[in-house]
């Protein structure tokens, strides 16, 4: 399965725990999407087979103008074959979503949204610095749903000083309102951000770890209950809603990444825009893609195999690992203490991770790379 995703690198303001590739403002939004159209344009013979999904990302996509949103969608038919696409998701910020958007966005042939809604807790969205209030989350919600698009939410675990309370309450308002997937997230201190240099300076408190791991396990059991999924690390759908374009990342399947920072893959190579929308544009009006590429040896398609599969709830699959010339009982002898520790699941069919073994996955996925 083929899919796009493109990068809107724009922001109304800085979330003080992201460390994405944006712009605040819209100052270049006019020369960003011409440049975006040319690279469309330059790259339709990397993917020939019918395009099933489609991905703005960002930065805030939502933020877009929409007559650039248009653009943007009419250059991806021109140049691919739309004819089998199923999912069209748009990243949106709350305070972006109204009744005049959503029949905009409809009429593109946009179906599915997914909301950076974070907390329903104003306390906990003013100490993000996010744009949007709880009132405002809840109903940019309910308009969604009402005009029957598929709705995904960003949920963050984690807050410093937020109670379990909170989160609670947070997971059990999403499943009343009935969203069709969720997406949890601990919220982690990345470097170069916001909130590290309020930390440095003692404004802030830094991130709690065991905090973060109690109310991943409550989310994974709450969530549970109420017939969500948990098909992968952070994600979680009701029957049949599962994301489609990233479950495709996971599966190991090729797609292109338009706009700057965006990433591709081949199943040969992995290439990467420039991280720098001046550079991008002027690459662009000249007709070439500013990026780098790597190809990819045997091994890395492997340690991409096994650290993608261990996220998901279907696990390793052992019949692969066997294709793949990997001894099984090597793994079970790596992953000793973690099986011990109840942390990996081992069967006849899949190595998998247990819901208190995802807490450790890029450690215990370290521990198989070749």
């Amino acid at each position: 399965m083929a899919g796009i995703y493109i990068h809107i690198p724009f922001c109304k303001q800085a979330c003080i725990y992201c460390n994405f590739y944006f712009e605040k403002g819209k100052k270049n939004q006019s020369l960003l999407v011409d440049a975006l159209i040319k690279e469309i344009a330059l790259r339709n013979n990397e993917i020939t087979e019918p395009i099933k999904t489609l991905y703005f990302g960002g930065g805030t996509p939502s933020y877009l103008e929409f007559n650039y949103l248009e653009n943007i969608i009419n250059s991806v038919k021109a140049n691919y074959d739309l004819t089998e696409i199923s999912e069209l998701t748009l990243e949106a910020n709350p305070d972006d979503i109204n009744l005049e958007r959503l029949i905009q966005w409809k009429s593109m042939g946009i179906n599915r949204l997914s909301i950076g809604v974070q907390s329903f807790f104003d306390s906990h969205l003013k100490w993000m610095n996010r744009a949007h209030n709880s009132e405002e989350a809840e109903s940019s919600i309910k308009e969604a749903l009402k005009l029957n698009f598929e709705v995904s939410i960003d949920l963050i675990f984690g807050i410093p000083n937020s109670t379990h309370e909170q989160w609670l309450s947070n997971l059990n308002k999403t499943i009343t309102l009935g969203v069709h997937h969720i997406s949890c997230y601990g919220l982690t201190l990345e470097p170069n951000t916001p909130w590290e240099k309020l930390i440095k300076r003692g404004q802030y408190p830094s991130s709690n770890d065991d905090l973060s791991a109690e109310q991943f396990e409550m989310a994974d059991r709450v969530l549970q209950e109420n017939l969500y999924e948990h098909y992968e690390i952070s994600n979680y759908a009701l029957k049949g809603k599962k994301a489609k374009h990233n479950s495709s990342y996971w599966a190991g399947e090729p797609y292109l990444g338009i706009g700057p920072s965006a990433h591709s893959y081949n199943l040969i190579t992995r290439s990467w825009n420039f991280s720098d929308i001046k550079l991008y544009i002027e690459s662009l009006s000249n007709n070439k893609r500013p990026f780098e590429e790597e190809q990819l040896s045997k091994e890395n398609r492997i340690n991409e195999y096994l650290m993608t599969s261990l996220r998901t709830s279907d696990g390793i699959d052992i019949e692969k690992l066997n294709e793949l010339d990997i001894p099984v009982d090597d793994l079970k002898k790596q992953l000793t203490e973690e099986i011990k520790k109840g942390f990996v699941v081992l069967n006849d069919k899949a190595l998998k991770l247990s819901p208190k073994g995802m807490l450790y996955a890029d450690a215990i996925a370290s521990k198989l790379f070749v």
